[in-house]
């Protein structure tokens, strides 16, 4: 049952360090408060200046994730649907880059009517109608806004002062939750306030009081602690929370649930809490978590691998998966890019499933069609997402159709067997940015292949960012030597998804299943995947 209030503003700030969990800790008042029946969404402001991370090298920001209306998004916004199995669009994620380009298109246009057009009050006010956006469709009782960055970056002023100007304009229906950092030094065994207050001093001096701290430290602190904290911030006692490291981030939300950080944002903004959240699904997913003792190994074959968050959806997907089915997930990363015919056996003998990953670009291309070669002649459990889908239709044509010279027109434009070709409507377009084929677009599959029978049906919907895709002109010549072409868009006719019926389990999927899967609701394809890996494990370790 949901429950219809005036719309409420939660602002999300960080101080001291980056990288403590913004999100993690918006993703666990969100999910809290929906289990309460609130209708919740979170949204994210980024101060860097590109328009949005479809550009971004990995290695500069982590996973690109992809919304359902198609927008290049900070991976933040993975943990806001898997915590809260509420999708996000456009509208939940806003950058300065986008923020400037507004303001400045508006000025083309003569919007301004002659004015200087300044940070105060153009930039700030078009800061606040992207804040109020969500909250004018009447969808929403609580809307989170995370700031990215912290306190004190030159580029998070202009969204700092929006927020103060909000918390003016909103009263009691909007609160600040500040999350810092409490170090523990070694030497004087002990926990250390001062970055903490001097971080709520430097929000102050913005003009913003946080109503709610959220201490992120390695060490229990004390109630003591907590109020000597409160004290010299200007905040109730009651409202300082820790968020100790727990095992698992999604403990944080029975963590902050325990401190009752969901009952104290209800009464600062005005509302009174009744009963608990229903969080019964949750807990027994957490549950399977704590006493998981099986473990299946799946090989990530990739060339971001050394970087933790490059591959953040594809990781969190395979560990709700194998959670569900009572089971841990290891993870062992293989760069492509040192893969080879002389160590491909010893690299990948061990692993139980093997997932060929997404990418653009040559760079360790020809890692992943030795590993594709390798688990298709063992059949291994295979699954190849995006490019990895495309580098299995290449090495199944070099090596099973004799195309040795087969390859994808973004990695050989010349090639003489483009069985991957950039799409027709791609074509004509030289921005790079934004104009992939993204979004969610529906899929029709065979009704015997193991992909419907892993999603249960044979029209599913699902996220692509891509712009090469499956040369039709050689579909025939792939089904007649095994490789099925099971899975199509209803419109385009646009192949979707590959797998060869003769092998355990080996399917490539054209769109990302990664994006889709949240804690309640786990991506079907991956959970079929996984079950297939450990069913391989246990008949390993019978023969």
């Amino acid at each position: 049952m949901t429950k219809n209030v005036e719309t409420k503003y939660i602002f999300v700030t960080g101080g001291v360090v980056s990288s403590l969990g913004k999100g993690i800790i918006s993703s666990s008042v969100a999910c809290l408060l929906k289990a309460r029946g609130y209708r919740v969404t979170i949204q994210k402001f980024d101060p860097y200046i590109n328009v949005d991370p479809g550009t971004l090298n990995p290695y500069e920001h982590g996973e690109c994730y992809v919304t359902v209306d198609g927008h290049e998004a900070d991976l933040d916004l993975g943990h806001y649907e898997r915590f809260t199995n509420v999708r996000t669009t456009r509208a939940n994620n806003i950058t300065s880059g986008r923020i400037y380009q507004s303001v400045i298109n508006k000025e083309r246009r003569g919007d301004y009517l002659g004015k200087t057009v300044q940070i105060v009050p153009h930039v700030t006010d078009e800061i606040k109608n992207a804040v109020k956006a969500l909250g004018h469709t009447g969808d929403y009782d609580y809307i989170i806004t995370e700031i990215g960055g912290v306190v004190g970056d030159i580029e998070s002023l202009p969204f700092l002062e929006a927020v103060r100007q909000l918390r003016w304009e909103l009263g009691h229906n909007s609160l600040c939750i500040h999350l810092t950092y409490v170090p523990f030094i070694a030497a004087a065994k002990e926990l250390k306030t001062k970055p903490t207050q001097h971080s709520v001093k430097k929000l102050q001096e913005l003009g913003i009081q946080p109503d709610v701290l959220v201490l992120r430290t390695e060490h229990d602190i004390t109630q003591e602690v907590r109020r000597k904290i409160a004290l010299f911030c200007n905040v109730s006692p009651d409202a300082v929370v820790q968020s100790q490291d727990v095992p698992s981030i999604y403990e944080v939300p029975l963590n902050m649930h325990a401190q009752h950080l969901d009952e104290i944002v209800l009464r600062l903004t005005g509302v009174t809490p009744e009963g608990e959240p229903h969080m019964e699904r949750w807990m027994t997913f957490v549950d399977k978590i704590r006493h998981s003792t099986e473990t299946v190994t799946i090989g990530l074959v990739g060339k971001y691998v050394e970087l933790q968050d490059a591959y953040k959806s594809i990781d969190e997907s395979l560990f709700q998966a194998a959670t569900y089915a009572d089971h841990k997930v290891k993870v062992k990363y293989i760069h492509s890019e040192k893969l080879t015919e002389a160590d491909v056996d010893e690299k990948l003998r061990d692993m139980d499933g093997i997932i060929i990953a997404p990418g653009f670009g040559q760079r360790g291309i020809e890692g992943k069609f030795v590993a594709l070669k390798w688990a298709r002649e063992h059949d291994v459990p295979t699954f190849g997402i995006c490019l990895g889908m495309q580098c299995m239709v290449i090495e199944f044509a070099r090596n099973v159709l004799g195309l040795p010279e087969a390859n994808s027109t973004e990695m050989n434009p010349s090639t003489p067997d483009n069985v991957i070709d950039l799409m027709e409507e791609q074509k004509s377009i030289s921005n790079m940015g934004g104009t992939m084929r993204l979004g969610a677009y529906d899929c029709e599959l065979q009704p015997d292949s193991l992909a419907a029978r892993a999603y249960g049906k044979t029209l599913v919907s699902e996220r692509h960012r891509h712009r090469f895709e499956f040369n039709g002109a050689y579909r025939e010549r792939f089904e007649q030597a095994g490789m099925k072409c099971v899975g199509r868009n209803p419109k385009t006719h646009l192949v979707e998804v590959v797998e060869i019926p003769g092998k355990r389990w080996f399917l490539g999927t054209q769109y990302h299943p990664e994006y889709s899967s949240t804690v309640l609701e786990p991506s079907p394809l991956f959970v079929s995947f996984v079950n297939a890996a450990i069913e391989y494990k246990n008949n390993k370790h019978k023969s």
